[in-house]
């Protein structure tokens, strides 16, 4: 998978008090609430799991998302999980 970069001046960093790994998941709580992008692609960028990411936007009321596609997203985890899981 081919990444982006984006620099960050280490004293906007230190001015707002987060770590690189922080404002990851700042953005993509903002992408996310915004709806432009999926609980999926949102939580990749945070570099969280699905659940982590459900439990932390909710933790700042942003509404839950739910689509068909997520709905097919979390239907894969799940038979992923039951098959791994015997």
């Amino acid at each position: 998978m081919a990444a982006a970069q984006i620099e960050i001046p280490e004293d906007v960093l230190d001015s707002a008090r987060l770590t690189p790994a922080e404002a990851k998941r700042e953005l993509a709580l903002v992408l996310y609430a915004q709806h432009r992008l999926s609980a999926g692609k949102a939580r990749t960028l945070a570099g969280l799991s699905l659940w982590e990411f459900r439990q932390l936007s909710a933790s700042r009321g942003i509404p839950v998302q739910f689509d068909e596609a997520e709905l097919t997203e979390d239907l894969k985890a799940i038979d992923h999980w039951e098959q791994s899981h015997p």
